[in-house]
């Protein structure tokens, strides 16, 4: 006789069927509440509003783990919550006024700073302003695009609670041929009040085909200065590619400790442009003169070299800046790096320099020739190597006063007024001739040029104001006062910004 198992009483299958309801009625909320927060975080997404928090794991008060399995769970949330992105400024909500086409012109600083003083303009007047364009018409001819030396998200979303910036027109105005025009130089907040927003208004599309040195340095209100520096040190950032090759040549010259970096604008395209020849052989000279000719919008043609060396307006020569290097009482075996383009005259001109500190390097010394290969025949994103470097040099020496040795200058002003020796090449020309004619002995010569640059040194100070002559005064990105508090409280500022 078969035996058949018995059934379980009447109250254990009551019991068993509820259990299988709970956990069904468990597993939707589960799912549901799933469902609530993806469509909550949708929303907070398309309203431009900071997505709150979502629960960390706490320790299970019910058992099934020990206590340091569930403390290792709150760590390992609170890593998380470290490594994420942080949280996108909220959106400025307001009204455009029009669209704001930007055409770039000149080299990486000189556009740099352009860049900022347009979304300055754009904020001011409540334009929506589309991604610059880079000059690609210019000596360099480089092909680059905004894209491929900054990083376009990062310099989206940190302006977005200032103005708001698009990648392209709209499709209704893809068509529509905009005003084009070039404000006035060196023009104040009210001009650009008075003047350009009508047209704006009525044209609902501009374009500035000139950017350079458009907004004044100085009286315009305080939010607007600190929104120029917000621009250049926070939503002006390379691209990764550039900053990881920055960060790697920086690593690899800071294992040997300190570093200078010498920005020796000793290039063809600027001993053409300002007809600095000093040093030159005769078949130099006339091929720096021909070339200068050949540059219609280099308007100067007829320059006397020697009068303008005198009067401090032609960068030094690597000879010249040997001297000087030595004079200040640069040792012998101090590293440094040479940010430039390629010297004219090639590794013939620098033989004294290199002979006198024979520790010199440039970017193709410290990266390989794969690393370096997508760069070569983009000069604006080469510069930019250079400035990665020397923002974080120990000590910063342009032989020139061009664009890239104020915008480096404000730079390191910003990030703790590290030094930076403007050389007083007016002064310096002088005791150079001396020395060279023998009137002044060599401690003669390196006690004076010691003396001239002792405040010379990027000491905290304020901008010289120059009414009426704005290219003679002091120019707003190589000293931005206004953004420039105490050195501590700027330090523990930056602590909480990547630069």
């Amino acid at each position: 006789m078969v035996k058949h198992k018995a059934s379980p009483p009447a109250a254990v299958r009551r019991r068993i069927g509820g259990a299988g309801a709970s956990a069904i009625r468990w597993a939707l909320r589960v799912a549901t509440s799933i469902v609530a927060w993806t469509l909550l975080l949708h929303l907070f997404t398309f309203l431009g509003i900071p997505r709150p928090p979502l629960p960390i794991a706490r320790p299970s008060c019910l058992g099934g783990r020990s206590n340091s399995t569930a403390a290792n769970s709150v760590v390992a949330a609170g890593e998380a919550r470290h490594l994420a992105p942080p949280a996108l400024p909220h959106r400025r909500l307001y009204k455009s006024n029009g669209y704001l086409l930007v055409s770039c012109n000149g080299g990486l600083n000189q556009m740099r700073a352009a860049i900022c003083d347009m979304v300055t303009v754009a904020r001011y007047l409540n334009l929506t302003m589309v991604i610059p364009e880079l000059d690609k018409q210019s000596f360099w001819a480089d092909p680059s695009d905004f894209g491929d030396i900054f990083y376009v998200n990062h310099f989206i979303d940190s302006l977005r609670n200032e103005v708001k910036i698009v990648k392209e027109l709209p499709q209704k105005f893809s068509e529509k041929v905009p005003l084009s025009m070039q404000p006035i130089s060196w023009s104040s907040d009210k001009y650009y009040l008075r003047q350009i927003l009508p047209l704006v208004r009525k044209h609902k599309v501009v374009r500035f085909s000139k950017t350079d040195s458009r907004l004044a340095n100085n009286g315009l209100p305080l939010k607007l200065q600190k929104l120029r520096c917000h621009v250049n040190y926070n939503a002006l950032r390379f691209t990764p590619s550039i900053e990881a090759l920055g960060n790697k040549m920086i690593s690899t010259l800071r294992r040997t400790g300190s570093f200078i970096v010498l920005h020796l604008r000793y290039e063809m395209d600027m001993l053409a442009f300002s007809g600095c020849t000093h040093g030159c052989s005769d078949e130099e000279t006339e091929e720096l003169t021909r070339m200068r000719y050949a540059y219609p919008w280099w308007k100067e043609k007829e320059i006397d070299s020697e009068k303008k060396r005198l009067e401090g307006l032609c960068p030094l020569t690597p000879g010249e800046t040997t001297l000087v290097l030595k004079a200040l009482g640069f040792p012998r075996d101090t590293r440094i790096y040479i940010a430039s383009g390629e010297i004219y005259g090639g590794e013939k001109r620098l033989a004294v320099l290199k002979t006198e500190f024979p520790n010199i390097v440039r970017k193709e010394m410290l990266l390989s020739d794969d690393e370096l290969r997508p760069f070569q025949k983009h000069s604006t994103q080469m510069a930019a190597l250079d400035y990665r470097v020397s923002v974080a040099s120990d000590v910063f020496i342009p032989s020139n006063d061009g664009n890239m040795a104020k915008v480096v200058e404000g730079h390191r002003r910003f990030t703790g007024f590290h030094r930076t020796i403007q050389l007083d090449r007016k002064k310096l020309v002088e005791l150079i001739d001396l020395f060279e004619d023998q009137e002044l002995s060599w401690e003669e010569f390196s006690v004076a040029v010691k003396e001239l640059h002792g405040g010379r040194m990027s000491q905290p100070t304020r901008r010289r104001i120059i009414p009426g002559q704005p290219k003679e005064e002091d120019y707003f990105y190589a000293n931005p006062h206004e953004c420039l508090g105490p050195a501590k409280k700027r330090r523990d500022r930056l602590k909480h910004m990547e630069i």
